[in-house]
């Protein structure tokens, strides 16, 4: 009978004009939760941590339109200059400004326009919001802004430099103001905005916002993730500390990460696949790495992914093998035998492949490559999240969600493969 009734509401609200759709819908302060509300005091930063689903987005896409349309209580004045930064200019467009949470979802009297080969979304009274990567820090200079949103915070490529950026283009208007939204990761930049003294600090779980996700989905989550690492720091935005236990150091991996890598003498893509292609299943690990004439191992690409079958996962890697014109492919094969290498050749029978078999543990295999790290010898060229979430997570029982360390062990083989000399031929005289 209920169920009814709604459909019904449903339909009759189908056939409403906007305006009356939007005359009944009561204003965002009148409908958020606290926390989705910015907080009371003189913040530089206000800092939005919370689990997926917990609502960040929607808060940060609501504050940036309050801002832009200067309505109260949220936005005081219009703010005409206003900066959208994520990971990727392809995230900032497809989350922050198309995303069902994002700028473009919400309500309007006239809908804000994307202009995509200009990057920017341009609001009915003028007010203009400009996107930005992180990949690219410097394109930020020459812009300056009254307000801006930045999303994922935790996962910027290159944290530190776009923020230090970012700041100093925040210089328009009486009070600029940043709206920073994420999921928590102990990532230096996160840790220390969040003892600054002008952040403000709001901390939002995914349980909190059940009523607008779909039924059973936090109770799945919990049921399979309840008490764990993975679930406090993604569903209940707790900020993670390193484990004591963990074999890589974030830290460290970030204090000696470059933007490029310099000319390289190899590279290889290694391999790492899974037992079965199951939604359930490993993921098949695919990370490149490369090494320097001075020695040097830089890890230059992660490609991977779950679910894929067999001649996916062997495209990938033979994809990503040209694309950074490598000189071989390091498959392991303790999971599949030869099959490994006939699937690689099956895709490109032109392909050098060098097959490996690990006789010891992960991190007995994976020590040295750690050894490696802490003598600055390897550099990651770039941010790679899900990569450097396993490496430092990964302690003398595994990884804390109880699942393989997929990417760490293709990663592993690449740096191995590149660190262990040479036999060069020799001539001998008679």
């Amino acid at each position: 009978m209920a169920t009814a009734f709604w459909r019904d509401v449903e339909r009759e609200l189908a056939g409403q004009p906007a305006h009356v759709l939007r005359g009944a819908m009561p204003p965002w302060a009148a409908c958020a939760r606290p926390a989705q509300l910015p907080p009371p005091g003189d913040w530089r930063q206000w800092l939005l941590v919370g689990g997926r689903g917990s609502g960040k987005t929607r808060a940060g896409a609501e504050w940036v339109r309050a801002m832009a349309l200067g309505e109260a209580p949220i936005g005081a004045c219009v703010h005409g200059r206003i900066a959208l930064v994520a990971e990727t200019l392809g995230d900032a467009r497809e989350v922050m400004v198309e995303g069902e949470s994002g700028l473009r979802a919400l309500d309007y009297e006239t809908r804000p326009v994307f202009e995509a080969s200009r990057r920017r979304l341009v609001f009915a009274n003028g007010a203009v919001a400009q996107v930005f990567s992180s990949e690219d820090p410097d394109a930020l200079r020459g812009y300056q802004f009254d307000a801006a949103w930045g999303d994922e915070l935790a996962k910027w490529t290159y944290g530190e430099d776009c923020f230090d950026n970012l700041q100093l283009a925040l210089r328009l208007g009486a009070n600029p103001r940043m709206v920073l939204t994420t999921t928590p990761r102990a990532v230096p930049i996160l840790k220390r905005l969040m003892g600054e003294a002008g952040t403000a600090v709001t901390r939002m779980r995914t349980a909190e916002n059940a009523g607008n996700l779909a039924d059973g989905f936090v109770a799945a989550m919990d049921a399979r993730y309840g008490g764990s690492r993975l679930a406090r720091q993604e569903l209940d935005g707790e900020m993670i500390e390193a484990r004591e236990d963990a074999l890589f150091d974030r830290v460290a991996i970030d204090r000696l990460r470059v933007r490029a890598a310099p000319a390289l003498n190899r590279i290889v893509v290694a391999i790492d696949p899974p037992a079965s292609s199951g939604r359930a299943s490993d993921a098949c690990g695919i990370v490149a790495a490369g090494l320097a004439g001075d020695g040097t191992i830089y890890v230059l690409a992660d490609r991977s992914r779950r679910g894929l079958k067999p001649p996916e996962w062997a495209g990938a890697a033979v994809g990503l093998f040209r694309e950074l014109e490598a000189d071989r492919i390091v498959a392991e094969v303790n999971q599949g035998g030869e099959m490994v290498e006939a699937v690689l050749r099956a895709v490109a029978p032109d392909v050098p492949v060098s097959s490996v078999r690990a006789t010891r543990g992960k991190w007995v295999r994976a020590e040295p490559v750690a050894a490696l790290y802490e003598q600055g010898r390897v550099r990651h060229a770039g941010s790679f999240a899900e990569l450097e979430d396993e490496l430092c997570d990964f302690g003398t029982d595994g990884l804390s969600n109880g699942r393989s360390p997929d990417r760490l062990d293709a990663m592993v083989w690449a740096v191995t493969a590149l660190s262990q000399p040479r036999s060069e031929p020799r001539i001998r005289r008679l």
